[in-house]
Parts: C-alpha cells; structure tokens; sequence
C-alpha cells in the first residue's frame, strides 16, 4: 500500500494529528490515505462527547476501549483520523466534531466540502 501526497486541504503538506493514542490508517499519526483506505480516514478530528455518543449510536462505538486490538477507546479532546462519511454525516445531525485542518488530508474533499470543514475548526488548529 503506497500512501497518496501527504497535502492538507490546505494544499500545504499534511501535519500531525495525533499520537495518544496513535491515528491514521496507516496508524503513522497522520491521517494519510491510499486506495486501500476505503473509509477514506482523512479528517483529523478533534473528539467531543456528543460526537462519539453520536458515533456508539450509529454503530462504531470509538468510545470503548478494545484492548484485542490495542485501542484505549478515545476521550474528548483526543485527536483521531476519521471518515470523511462520517465527518459529513455527523455534520448532518448537527453534532460534527472539530476540525484540524492542516492535518486533514485532502482526499477528505472528495466527500466533504472545504467551506464544511472550516464552519468546524478547532480553535486549536
């Protein structure tokens, strides 16, 4: 698997979206994609808890710790690599995290618009 142009949606290139605990598809910290990536995991959002009551809700529970799979479950404020659908479709209801966007990779603009993505920056970006 070879990793697209790691460019943001800025066209700038692709920062750091977080390490604790690790993100990204490649699982690098960065929300890098390929064509394998068939969730496209490109926006590096920042958790609230109504969005990962959201998420448990419409069935992927981000919240619950899976140690099998060594992942501690996310808190708000913790940074994760997520679907652009599902940044989108949370966006619909209202309830769409915050976004970083220098390290939101920009296949993530194949689902989601630019003007979306900036209407939920984090203050932190």
């Amino acid at each position: 698997m070879e990793k697209d142009d790691s460019i943001n949606v800025l066209g700038e290139p692709l920062e750091l979206c977080g390490t604790d605990p690790m993100t990204g598809f490649f699982r690098d910290g960065h929300c890098n994609t390929c064509d394998a990536d068939q969730g496209s995991h490109t926006v590096c959002a920042v958790m609230t808890a109504e969005f990962l009551a959201f998420s448990k809700y419409v069935g992927n529970d981000l919240s619950t710790p899976n140690p099998v799979f060594g992942f501690s479950g996310l808190n708000p404020g913790d940074r994760w690599c997520l679907c652009a659908a599902r940044f989108l479709q949370a966006a619909d209801e209202g309830c769409a995290p915050r976004v970083h966007l220098g390290a939101t990779h920009r296949r993530a603009l194949e689902i989601v618009p630019l003007s979306l993505l900036k209407e939920h920056v984090s203050k932190q970006s």
